[in-house]
């Protein structure tokens, strides 16, 4: 049995008394693409900031790595560094893009990141816009420098939210096969949220279908796709399940 990363143990997010996440059990093993699809307004979102502790669980457990956050811990710097998430809609500096990719060392006080900042631009395919402006980019080049800021700092669980969200074809086959490389290279843990079934098929590992705020199925991808054991699963795949 593989090694969980995260286990989540009676975990709920709420706002104005309205539940937004509602997991009682949920592990996601180590080294493996976790895609959680589900329609917009599910929760899916939430979820992915919980489990880059951006904000803390109203109730339940999250278990990271050793150790273990409920609503009222303080997560370790150290723990947090260990993951980072590049949202749909990725808020980039105003200045070049090497500087935007190396912004994340600086932070962590490291101010001899030149060589990784270039193999991360060479990784997204950049390298020869590194000193450009961001503000020039097109919105697919703009998602790779948010992904190389995230690759440059070699996190531990890499969570994408909606990546390649309204992004062309071209781009959209990019992304993919960089996340696959990190994950067969690097061995990180993904973890991706996307509404669309077909990207799910071609990166996961497994996949999980949220609904109105609860985990309806887990499984592999292949059983997931082809022999889903909850109606709803298979409804959604077929896209028949229409919110």
């Amino acid at each position: 049995m593989s090694e969980s990363i995260f286990r989540l143990e009676g975990v709920s997010k709420g706002y104005n008394g309205r539940c937004v996440v509602d997991v009682p059990g949920l592990d996601i093993h180590r080294g493996e693409i976790f895609c959680v699809v589900g329609p917009s307004g599910a929760g899916k979102s939430t979820l992915l900031r919980l489990l880059n502790f951006l904000e803390p669980p109203s109730t339940g457990t999250i278990h990271f790595d050793g150790g273990r956050y409920g609503p009222a811990d303080e997560v370790p710097l150290a723990q947090r560094r260990k993951v980072t998430t590049v949202f749909q809609r990725s808020i980039l500096l105003n200045r070049s893009v090497w500087a935007n990719v190396d912004y994340g060392l600086w932070l962590r006080g490291d101010r001899t990141g030149g060589e990784a900042v270039d193999a991360a631009l060479e990784q997204v395919g950049l390298k020869d816009l590194a000193r450009q402006q961001a503000r020039t980019l097109s919105g697919g080049e703009l998602q790779r420098v948010a992904l190389a800021r995230a690759i440059v700092i070699k996190p531990e669980v890499l969570l994408l939210d909606e990546p390649t969200a309204n992004l062309d074809p071209y781009n959209v086959g990019l992304i993919e096969e960089i996340v696959r490389e990190l994950n067969h290279t690097r061995g990180t843990t993904v973890v991706l949220v996307t509404h669309n079934v077909f990207q799910a098929k071609r990166l996961a590992d497994r996949v999980a279908l949220l609904l109105e705020c609860k985990l309806v199925e887990i499984a592999e991808v292949h059983q997931f796709f082809e022999s889903p054991s909850d109606p709803r699963t298979g409804a959604f795949v077929r896209g028949d399940l229409v919110y």
